[in-house]
């Protein structure tokens, strides 16, 4: 008997501990960003369909954006996660803004989703015309640690305003243009897909004008950066906004953390494209998903679930 009552308080802990463990895989931490963006709404709007479709429960967790949930996955604290291309090459590699830091590799690419366009957000009547009218001036380059930070720094050095030449100031999407409209800031960066949520809510209580990112700076970063491309933000996509205007953009990808299994991340590949066109509608972006698409212009390896799903539709994709 004795015995007995040394055992039972044992195997009890042995077994809560066990509960535990098995709880804390119950859902699959999912790194998106600050709300004001469309990394939170589709990360929302993803994780909805996984629950309802795949039985696959997942719980969003606002982040810094980019940056933060690469580093997040390779440390293994959230196992899904949103980032831009250029993050995760530079990441990846450790080179770019990122150089002399650890390569962060814990993690594969899932699909690359939509292309997210650099804007410059400045006031209708600030005098601000274009990016080298920023010097002197108090401008937001994004969260610390987001993708929007390293293009922001980027695309500043491209037209010659590096160092204290401007005053940089990290705001969320929704601080930033709060700020402008109190005149706090003068300028905030935000790499998003467009129309954003956030600057489209701006325009309507606030004239605004965007600042193009085009001529010898835009081919300039294109040659030193392979992850930007050409793009526009067409007339009419915020209020007032009565001309295209040029920029720059960059590719958004869904990532896995290695440590998933072969079959969860295949469940969620099959999911995340016999959903498209739900999700198409849940965000406000250009989202016109296909496997061709979906795995064009990604930096890294894709992980062996999402590389079945692809083989089953005919295309090779490389994997570690």
């Amino acid at each position: 008997m004795k015995h007995q009552r040394r055992i039972l308080p044992v195997l009890a802990l042995a077994l809560a501990v066990l509960l535990t463990a098995c709880g804390s895989q119950t859902k699959i931490r999912f790194g998106a960003a600050a709300l004001g963006g469309n990394y939170h709404t589709f990360a929302q709007s993803l994780s909805s369909v996984l629950s309802s479709e795949a039985d696959i429960e997942t719980e969003v967790r606002a982040t810094a954006g980019s940056a933060a949930n690469i580093r997040l996955l390779d440390e293994d604290f959230i196992r899904l996660g949103l980032a831009q291309s250029d993050v995760i090459s530079n990441m990846y590699s450790a080179t770019g803004s990122f150089s002399g830091e650890e390569p962060r590799t814990g993690y594969s690419a899932v699909a690359g989703l939509y292309t997210e366009a650099c804007q410059v957000v400045v006031r209708a009547d600030s005098g601000i015309t274009g990016i080298r009218d920023l010097r002197g001036k108090t401008v937001s380059v994004g969260e610390s640690e987001s993708g929007t930070e390293q293009n922001a720094r980027e695309i500043l050095a491209a037209y010659g305003l590096g160092g204290s030449m401007v005053t940089t100031v990290n705001k969320s999407y929704a601080d930033a243009a709060e700020g402008l409209k109190a005149g706090e800031i003068d300028a905030f960066f935000c790499t998003v897909g467009i129309p954003t949520p956030v600057v489209a809510s701006l325009s309507e209580s606030c004239a605004i004008a965007l600042l193009p990112i085009d001529g010898t700076e835009a081919a300039a970063l294109q040659e030193a950066y392979g992850y930007y491309a050409s793009c526009t933000v067409p007339a009419g996509t915020y209020a007032g906004q009565t001309a295209d205007v040029p920029t720059l953009g960059v590719k958004s990808v869904l990532l896995a953390s290695d440590k998933l299994s072969e079959g969860t991340v295949e469940a969620i590949t099959r999911t995340l494209f016999e959903n498209a066109g739900t999700l198409s509608y849940a965000i406000p972006v250009d989202f016109d998903l296909t496997v061709q698409s979906a795995t064009e212009d990604v930096p890294i390896p894709f992980h062996p679930g999402a590389a079945a799903y692809y083989q089953a539709q005919g295309i090779t994709v490389p994997t570690k």
